[in-house]
């Protein structure tokens, strides 16, 4: 009879629930929420919710950083490095996984998104449901490509960026760090000030200081 699989998720909003179906469809079989205002005897899709961590991770057991929040994700990532526990990175079997692409530490890869050849995603990353992410494209660090999202071919985008639902980003097209690309945006040119951009094509209409 194969071990159980655990897996602690720090967070129980909707992207740790989403997170928690794709690592149940991956063979793990026992899950752990952490939630700061979690209340006695809580459970979330059956399995308990504490409200800190553990003085200690059971032997057999990884971790994820559930936040949908790129930065809270990589804070996460910190804290689980400081206490040297170990930090999974969860793809779906339902998944489309090209050959030689890299998918990082802590990143998710939901059911029905294809990642393709040579593709190359960052640490802490969510690659969410139905997203495409084509060959010989760059996805930086704590990055999130939305539903049904996509990013053609040797596309670049940037750290702690995010593209809405449906979004498209066009072939051979760099998107820099800390931009925000609206639900159904099309990126057709270079964006290089850190912003959130809408429309098809986008504009922005926010701009950020570095």
């Amino acid at each position: 009879m194969p071990e159980p699989r655990g897996l602690l998720i720090l967070d129980c909003g909707g992207h740790a629930r989403s997170m928690a179906d794709v690592a149940l469809a991956t063979g793990y079989t026992e899950l752990l929420f952490i939630d700061e205002q979690a209340r006695p005897g809580e459970t979330l899709l059956g399995f308990p919710v504490h409200k800190s961590l553990p003085a200690q991770l059971q032997a057999s057991w990884e971790c994820f950083p559930g936040s949908g929040d790129g930065r809270r994700r990589a804070q996460q990532i910190a804290q689980l490095d400081a206490l040297g526990w170990p930090v999974a990175t969860l793809i779906s079997p339902l998944a489309s996984i090209g050959v030689s692409c890299h998918v990082g530490r802590g990143s998710a890869v939901a059911h029905h998104a294809h990642i393709g050849p040579l593709a190359r995603i960052g640490t802490g990353c969510i690659i969410n449901t139905a997203a495409v992410v084509e060959h010989d494209c760059l996805v930086g660090d704590y990055t999130h490509v939305s539903v049904h999202a996509t990013l053609a071919g040797t596309s670049r985008i940037g750290s702690f960026c995010m593209l809405g639902a449906g979004a498209t980003v066009i072939d051979r097209v760099s998107i820099t760090d800390d931009v925000y690309v609206g639900a159904g945006g099309v990126v057709v040119a270079p964006i290089v000030e850190p912003g959130v951009y809408v429309g098809a094509p986008v504009r922005p209409i926010i701009a950020k200081s570095r």
